[in-house]
């Protein structure tokens, strides 16, 4: 787990400001990998279909 998803998830919990300083991330940081999710599970939904597509011409080339 990355330091930027615990806080995401423990934000409600606990003050981001001093999540961020414990953990030693910085606020703007944590809002720029927050902002950034999007782009990360296109990314994701990308390479599982290129691992697919990969995983149909290793079978066809037998």
């Amino acid at each position: 787990m990355s330091r930027f998803r615990f806080v995401a998830d423990h934000a409600g919990v606990f003050d981001v400001r001093r999540l961020c300083w414990v953990l030693g991330v910085f606020r703007s940081g944590l809002y720029r990998w927050l902002r950034a999710a999007p782009v990360r599970a296109a990314r994701r939904a990308d390479d599982a279909r290129l691992v697919a597509c990969i995983g149909v011409v290793h079978a066809v080339s037998g």
